[in-house]
């Protein structure tokens, strides 16, 4: 994804977005330290894209301004809880409308501290990112992947209303397990809209 876009992310709405128990703003290098302590523990990392090693590793992709553009952060009560990246996209074109699916798509990914599972909050966050993506980036599609066998994540976006759109079978290649299914999940503006009636 270009800075462009990425700027664009953190351009749109005024920040922080705030929910009835959460606050999301844009991530920035020193919410490397927060995140880490929850991002290296094996019940955290287990499905996500990436496991740093080491916090010198992890810290350096807080100081990406690509990787940082797409990022955000969930905090509740003042204290960083979880991370979300909305990836900017173009939708699949054909040549003649390219410029019209410039920039029209999202690829979400999130990450909860543990401590903090079970209480709703990914859900509170999604919805709201869902919001931020259809109103105020003016989005036409929103979408997410995750592996077959990570039912909350799963669940998380049924219970957002999120279209299951494929099952991938061993198309997803795990650091431990090998290869796993994974589902794709995705929202329209106009079912996300239908949805807030």
């Amino acid at each position: 994804m270009d800075t462009s876009a990425s700027m664009t992310l953190h351009a749109g709405p005024e920040w922080p977005l705030l929910t009835e128990r959460l606050g999301i703003r844009p991530a920035a290098p020193g919410d490397a330290e927060a995140t880490w302590a929850y991002r290296r523990l094996p019940e955290s990392s287990r499905w996500v894209t990436s496991a740093w090693k080491d916090y010198e590793s992890y810290a350096r992709s807080f100081r990406d301004p690509a990787r940082l553009g797409e990022r955000l952060v969930i905090e509740s009560e003042g204290r960083v809880i979880g991370e979300v990246v909305v990836r900017l996209n173009d939708a699949w074109t054909q040549s003649e409308v390219s410029k019209v699916g410039a920039g029209v798509e999202a690829e979400l990914g999130w990450s909860l501290d543990p401590g903090f599972s079970g209480r709703g909050l990914a859900t509170e966050a999604i919805a709201r990112v869902l919001r931020l993506c259809f109103t105020d980036l003016g989005l036409h599609r929103v979408h997410a992947r995750c592996f077959a066998d990570n039912q909350p994540s799963w669940r998380l976006m049924e219970r957002l209303g999120m279209r299951r759109e494929s099952h991938l079978v061993a198309a997803a290649l795990h650091r431990d397990d090998g290869w796993l299914d994974g589902f794709e999940y995705a929202m329209l503006a106009d079912e996300w809209r239908e949805r807030q009636r």
